[in-house]
C-alpha cells in the first residue's frame, strides 16, 4: 500500500499534523535512523517522521523512508527564516509549486544559520528543504515543500509553541494536498 509521506525536522512543525491526523508515534520499528521519530495513523495512509535538523539527519531519515516504505506523495511542512521584513511572520510559501492560493517562493538549504542575508539569492531560508527534495525526487513524483516564515534571519530557532502556532496556522491553505 502507497502513503504520503509527511516529512518534518522539528517535532513542533509535526505536532499540528499529528493531532489533525491522528497519528500515533510507532516505536516498534526497526533500524530507526537515531534520534527519529516516527507516525503512522490507523488506516496506514499517512507516515510522518521526524528527522531532526540538517543534511546528515535529513538524508538518513529519508533513506530510511523510501528503502522500507512506498510513498506515492511526499511533503515537507515546516518554518523558514526570511530575508524581507515587509512579509508578514506565519506567511505560508510552496516552494517547489505554483498553488492556487498559496504565495511562491525560491528558498535556500544553507548548512549552518545565517545572521545576513549578505549573499542569500532567495528571500526565504532553511535547513533542508533541498536535500528532501533531490532524496524525494528518485523514488517519488508527487512532491510538496511548504514553508512558514518563522523569523527574519535570527539565529535561534524559535521557541516550540511559537513553532506549532505557525504550523496550525498555515494547515487550512495546504491540507488539502494531504
Amino acid at each position: 500500500m502507497s502513503q504520503t509521506l509527511i516529512y518534518t525536522a522539528l517535532l513542533p512543525e509535526a505536532q499540528s499534523l499529528i493531532n489533525f491526523l491522528k497519528l500515533k508515534q510507532d516505536s516498534n520499528v526497526q533500524d530507526l535512523p537515531n534520534g527519529n521519530k516516527l507516525f503512522t495513523d490507523e488506516n496506514n495512509e499517512y507516515i510522518l517522521i521526524v528527522s531532526g535538523i540538517g543534511k546528515e539527519n535529513c538524508e538518513k531519515s529519508l533513506n530510511f523512508v523510501y528503502k522500507n516504505y512506498k510513498i506515492k506523495k511526499a511533503i515537507n511542512i515546516g518554518i523558514a527564516g526570511c530575508s524581507d521584513a515587509s512579509i508578514k511572520i506565519g506567511t505560508l510559501f510552496c516552494t517547489n509549486r505554483l498553488l492556487p492560493n498559496i504565495n511562491f517562493a525560491s528558498i535556500t538549504t544553507v548548512d549552518t544559520a545565517l545572521e545576513s542575508d549578505e549573499n542569500l539569492e532567495t528571500i526565504l531560508v532553511d535547513m533542508e528543504s533541498s536535500y528532501f527534495q533531490e532524496i524525494s525526487k528518485k523514488y517519488c513524483n508527487n512532491i510538496y515543500t511548504f514553508k512558514v516564515v518563522s523569523d527574519y534571519l535570527e539565529i535561534n530557532i524559535p521557541k516550540k509553541d511559537f513553532v506549532i502556532k505557525l504550523i496550525q496556522g498555515s494547515l487550512e491553505k495546504w491540507k488539502k494536498y494531504l
